[in-house]
């Protein structure tokens, strides 16, 4: 049997004064930016510091009031939704760009809904875990604000308006009402009248808040027949929805220019001549619907991606999408919250309007 071998030994402070020839005490004050040494032992020390490989103990950081090193991140939406949402993949690629500078961790958590989440929070707090949070889904009635207000805890809300209710809490938002003009203009000049949002998770605030406009927009056009249906974002349900109002029908908890639709299954509904899906694989999902019951895309139905990504060319049609650049959305954010981290104020900080690239699945309508 071969021999088991012992772990490596992590370097220690005394190994750093060894190797500089300095005491343990100015190897402290060197690497912990404290005066009692002079600037040429500082930069030694720092030096054989690297050379060993040293990295301070985050056990030690916390002991000395110097914080966990870390964020957190809790996002409570269904498991199985995430591996196929570029979003969440792209934001939290631009936040861990951001905090590997800063040498952070990410502490990232999925759960079931906001009061796991809530519960987390506090746990998180009581046992010293993260210096801050990125909060992501602001929901239109939303605990969690009060919650890391009360525990003093610094976070950055990621894709909420600002809230004058929280000002300790920093704010990263994009324009969502503006983006959803932005589409029902371009399908409104294609001659479409008949559009149906599928939407994402009922109360988070950007599904409301694209779901208000485009009641707005349809008020101001004289466009009755426009609808919007709310989702799991799910490639299974973008499909079960497109099949069933294609075909004809409406769906429980559907939302209408007018309001909600009460009660079950209404028949009859128009055939829309536009769709709206609040992402990338709930459209590409909806296409590949739509042709198997025999709608061409975008002869007999137009189509409009929320959010542009990699998929949306890789099917044929290509998808007309809304494009932002999200990784530089994460970036942001964690910026924000390493300000936060150094003392800075809170701010609202609002990214660029998502832009409408009109490909293939977008046309004239023909009804």
């Amino acid at each position: 049997m071969p021999a088991k071998r012992s772990p490596a030994r992590r370097p220690t402070m005394k190994d750093i004064a060894q190797r500089a020839g300095v005491s343990e005490s100015a190897v402290s004050f060197a690497l912990n930016d404290r005066p009692g040494v002079s600037e040429i032992t500082r930069d030694r020390v720092r030096r054989v510091a690297e050379q060993l490989g040293w990295r301070p103990s985050t056990a030690a950081r916390q002991l000395s009031g110097e914080g966990a090193a870390t964020v957190g991140l809790v996002l409570a939406r269904p498991a199985d939704t995430l591996g196929v949402d570029s979003f969440f993949l792209q934001l939290i690629s631009g936040i861990q760009e951001v905090l590997a500078e800063r040498h952070l961790g990410l502490l990232f958590q999925v759960v079931e809904d906001v009061d796991d989440e809530c519960a987390v929070y506090r746990r998180w707090w009581a046992e010293h875990r993260v210096d801050g949070v990125l909060v992501v889904d602001p929901r239109t009635d939303d605990a969690r604000p009060d919650l890391l207000d009360e525990l003093g805890l610094p976070a950055v809300v990621i894709g909420g308006a600002p809230d004058a209710r929280h000002p300790g809490l920093s704010t990263v938002w994009a324009d969502d009402a503006g983006a959803m003009a932005a589409v029902v203009d371009e399908l409104s000049a294609l001659g479409h009248r008949r559009i149906v949002h599928i939407a994402g998770l009922p109360g988070l605030a950007h599904t409301e808040r694209r779901i208000r406009t485009l009641r707005a927009e349809a008020d101001r056009r004289g466009l009755a027949e426009v609808r919007s249906v709310t989702t799991d974002y799910s490639d299974a349900e973008g499909a079960a929805v497109t099949r069933r109002v294609l075909q004809g029908g409406v769906l429980e908890g559907e939302i209408p220019a007018g309001g909600m639709v009460e009660g079950g299954i209404e028949e009859g509904g128009s055939r829309p001549t536009a769709l709206i899906y609040d992402n990338d694989v709930m459209a590409v999902a909806g296409v590949a619907a739509a042709t198997e019951l025999g709608f061409s895309v975008p002869g007999d139905v137009s189509v409009v991606a929320w959010e542009d990504s990699a998929l949306c060319r890789m099917v044929k049609p290509w998808l007309s999408a809304l494009s932002r650049d999200t990784v530089e959305f994460g970036r942001t954010a964690a910026k924000e919250l390493t300000s936060l981290l150094d003392g800075g104020p809170a701010r609202a900080v609002r990214v660029p309007v998502p832009r409408l690239i009109s490909r293939e699945s977008t046309g004239p309508c023909r009804a």
